[in-house]
């Protein structure tokens, strides 16, 4: 069977733009960042939530209680029948502080980051750049050096937070409705469970580049050599596994209100253990690398 060359050509034609489309619908998707498109389907979700009430368009009956439930809070929502399930996540207004609090914290936390980078000239920590670079899809290179803009916006974002915090606390007035598990939550019970939950990660990472010092892409163990750590809060101190040890303590005694002096008892036996653990292992490692960094803690960064 013969195939004229121009039927030929004209295939060819089409194939290589077909790929050529797919190539350039790849490449836009590439440039699509995490974060814009999960900003858009919130505000697409409450967009079609606005649009369903504001034309009182009925859901199927499952799904509007389901719905009412979900948009709706405080005053608004004393007259709407609830399963019992539902009430487990409800969140008071009066509960709204913790919201504010985790915010200054982490926002403080990215504003103390920004400002040893415009003013001190340090580069962001490593964690910090590869998020950055997974959610908004610029090169890691790009925030290498941050824009007055981008700081002023973090100050003004803390400001914002800090003052809502303030008046959750101390302006507003909140009726008084009975709430579910949840609304029990006191601020240090949960400052103490993302304690815990931090220090909890911290540790794991840390001995995950200990172990990864010893072992080789596939896990298989190659050397049993004692080698100088590095990455992660190892640039800061010897034993970052150690002042997470004590931090998840620590976490404890605040999700008790910090009021416990059996449990303060307990933390200062494991801050005199990890501590002097710690302290017997950064010793070592300056004795055996000559290399070592002078500026590396022990146990607890800049302190001790």
């Amino acid at each position: 069977m013969r195939v004229e060359p121009k039927i030929l050509s004209i295939c060819l034609t089409r194939y290589l733009q077909a790929t050529g489309r797919q190539y350039e619908a790849a490449a836009m998707l590439q440039h699509i960042a995490i974060v814009n498109v999960i900003w858009f389907l919130l505000a697409l979700c409450f967009i079609i939530a606005f649009f369903l009430y504001k034309f009182s368009l009925k859901l199927p009956r499952s799904l509007e209680r389901v719905f009412q439930n979900l948009i709706r809070y405080g005053k608004t929502k004393e007259d709407i029948k609830i399963p019992n399930w539902q009430l487990l996540f409800d969140v008071s207004k009066r509960c709204f502080y913790h919201f504010y609090a985790v915010s200054v914290m982490w926002n403080g936390l990215l504003l103390l980051f920004s400002l040893r980078s415009v003013v001190m000239s340090e580069a962001l920590p490593d964690w910090l750049i590869n998020a950055l670079w997974c959610l908004t899809g610029r090169p890691r290179d790009a925030w290498k050096e941050l824009h007055l803009s981008i700081l002023l916006l973090q100050v003004l974002l803390w400001i914002h937070s800090f003052r809502r915090l303030l008046e959750c606390l101390f302006v507003s007035v909140f009726s008084n409705v009975p709430g579910p598990l949840f609304n029990q939550l006191t601020w240090h019970q949960v400052i103490g469970t993302l304690l815990f939950i931090w220090a909890s990660l911290l540790q794991n990472r840390s001995l995950s580049l200990l172990a990864k010092m010893r072992t080789d892409s596939s896990g298989k163990v190659e050397t049993l050599a004692h080698k100088m750590p590095c990455g992660g809060w190892f640039n800061l101190v010897s034993c970052p596994h150690y002042l997470a040890e004590l931090l998840i303590y620590l976490a404890m005694s605040v999700c008790c209100g910090c009021s416990s002096l059996t449990w303060w008892l307990v933390v200062l036996y494991v801050l005199c253990n990890q501590a002097l653990a710690a302290q017997l292992c950064h010793d070592y490692y300056r004795s055996k690398f000559e290399m070592y960094p002078h500026q590396r803690k022990a146990f607890i960064p800049f302190v001790l």
